[in-house]
């Protein structure tokens, strides 16, 4: 089992296509891993092994044919629990929702299923994806695999614990401050927040994307052909291309990489993320790259800004619900959005507008720098329990997503990577940042420094349920 889940999604392909194994023999290593993890990690929301099972008997009947029905015929894959996927309702991760089967798969679900992919199960996230943080009112607690004390971080926590779990290789998550790049870095991912418009979503918001989160670079762009295939329901996204998702040759030399280690505010960064992001800048400076350290893009006023406009936004989406399902939302985000319904038109409008001196700062610098290197995440670890790195989503909300916000706002490619560890063993991401459609760039960059990394050890499962979080931290 172990050894098939250490496998990329391509080999896997390979040998469903040469007949060495099968996608029922495959899933059932992924099930057999899920039962192992499953009880401490609470990744997974709608996991349907019969349907799945019944799913990958049909994959082997189409692979025994040599007719495959599409590029990931037969691979499991989740998508997180906000993705719509046709039959199966959407709690939003809070306790307040009233559960209505969803209609029709969201585009990047559709996609999914016409390429053949396995629909196994989605993934958890916090109330209405509003946290970094597995800590949901709907859903378990889901904990990280690397260390069940800490947080796996969020709002796409579930498919970063269960990408790190390896319950198989391909997992979708959505993104509109951080939401693929953060648990990415504190689950030792590769996440992708592509451009925006680059993989079709609905509903669509400003600033919001879907995006892959693997344990490699090439299984992220195994799946980029597909997700970003078009869909007329986002009516923003990008004109379709055909690229070169899986060419990964790059030239690095006289690249102009900026080297960022303060956003500009928020949470100040431990030492140990510093000295992992400046490893990084030297590696590529030793091929040729002009490393430049340059200042952080973000202000005070920014993201209190951005504040502002998502309080008042979040306020009026919880004054649709009753009093009763109102009381049902975690109160710390409760809180936090009750200052909304205070400010005047006025004040989100000016809110609004820092998202856009957002994207203005970063196209600035971007005609300084070809490509930007910088810290993920500023903290290396908190508590699972946290509802955020500060403890304080209400007062202080936002401190965390400094170095990746400012992305989503400016449209351009983001990635985190695993970049180093700790002495104790827990991963620490980097982000590589790329100018406005230069996803191919973010990707390449980002396998090169893959193929300087040592192979990482992945954990493996807790050798008993009953184990306790503080002890289930086995980095074999």
């Amino acid at each position: 089992m172990t050894d098939l889940l250490s496998l990329d999604a391509a080999a896997v392909l390979t040998a469903f296509a040469d007949r060495r194994l099968s996608p029922v023999e495959y899933f059932d290593a992924v099930t057999r891993r899920i039962e192992l993890w499953e009880p401490h990690i609470s990744a997974l929301y709608a996991y349907d092994p019969e349907g799945a099972c019944a799913a990958a008997k049909a994959s082997e009947a189409r692979w025994a044919k040599g007719a495959p029905t599409g590029p990931l015929d037969g691979l499991p894959v989740t998508v997180k629990e906000l993705i719509a996927t046709e039959g199966t309702p959407i709690p939003l991760g809070t306790a307040a929702t009233t559960l209505l089967p969803a209609a029709v798969d969201a585009p990047s679900a559709a996609r999914l299923r016409e390429a053949g992919a396995i629909l196994f199960a989605k993934t958890t996230c916090p109330d209405f994806g509003m946290l970094s943080s597995g800590l949901s009112t709907f859903h378990k607690l889901t904990r990280n695999p690397w260390n069940l004390a800490r947080n796996p971080g969020g709002s796409s926590a579930g498919a970063g614990a269960a990408a790190a779990a390896g319950y198989g290789p391909l997992h979708l998550g959505t993104d509109i401050g951080g939401s693929v790049r953060l648990p990415a870095n504190w689950c030792g991912l590769f996440g992708l927040k592509p451009s925006n418009g680059r993989i079709p979503i609905d509903p669509y918001y400003v600033g919001r994307s879907a995006g892959p989160m693997t344990r490699s670079v090439a299984d992220a762009a195994l799946m980029m052909p597909v997700l970003s295939l078009p869909d007329a329901r986002d009516a923003i996204s990008l004109p379709y291309e055909a690229l070169a998702w899986g060419d990964f040759a790059v030239d690095v030399s006289g690249l102009r990489i900026g080297l960022m280690l303060d956003a500009g505010c928020g949470l100040p960064v431990d030492d140990s993320v510093r000295a992992v992001a400046e490893a990084a800048a030297r590696r590529f400076e030793a091929v040729g790259a002009r490393i430049v350290e340059v200042p952080g893009v973000l202000t005070r006023t920014m993201l209190d800004g951005l504040d502002d406009f998502w309080r008042a936004k979040f306020w009026g989406d919880m004054a649709l619900l009753d009093e009763a399902a109102r009381g049902r939302v975690l109160p710390a985000i409760t809180e936090w959005a009750e200052r909304g319904g205070r400010l005047s038109g006025v004040e989100v409008a000016r809110g609004f507008n820092r998202t856009l001196d957002m994207a203005r700062a970063c196209a600035a610098l971007f005609q300084e720098v070809d490509v930007v290197l910088s810290p993920t995440a500023p903290v290396v670890h908190y508590p699972a329990e946290w509802p955020s790195p500060t403890n304080d989503p209400a007062g202080r909300p936002f401190e965390h997503i400094a170095f990746t916000v400012p992305w989503n706002m400016s449209g351009q490619p983001a990635a985190s990577i695993n970049a180093g560890f700790t002495p104790d063993g827990f991963p620490i991401g980097m982000q590589i940042v790329g100018p406005r459609f230069g996803d191919l760039l973010v990707m390449r960059l980002s396998k090169l420094f893959e193929s300087w990394r040592a192979p990482i050890r992945w954990p493996e499962p807790p050798r008993a349920v009953a184990a306790a979080p503080q002890d289930a931290f086995l980095p074999a």
